[in-house]
C-alpha cells in the first residue's frame, strides 16, 4: 500500500510539472485603481483550482457538521 500511495504522488507530480511547462507564459491579472501583477498562466488557474477544491470541502465539511 506504501508504494501505491508514493507511485500516486509522483504520477501527480508528474502531472503538474507537465502542465506548469505547458503553460508558463506570463499574464496580466488586473486590479482596481489600475493596480495589476503578472504571473505565469499555471500558477493562476492551480492557485483557482486550489481555492475551488477547498471552498467545496469546507462547504462539505458544514454541511457534515449540521447533520449530525
Amino acid at each position: 500500500m506504501h508504494i501505491i500511495n508514493w507511485l500516486l504522488r509522483l504520477i501527480i507530480f508528474v502531472g503538474l510539472v507537465c502542465f506548469s511547462v505547458n503553460n508558463s507564459e506570463n499574464i496580466m491579472l488586473n486590479y482596481y485603481y489600475d493596480q495589476s501583477i503578472e504571473l505565469p498562466l499555471s500558477v493562476v488557474i492551480l492557485v483557482a483550482f486550489s481555492l475551488g477544491v477547498f471552498l467545496t470541502l469546507l462547504a462539505t465539511l458544514r454541511k457534515t457538521n449540521i447533520n449530525k
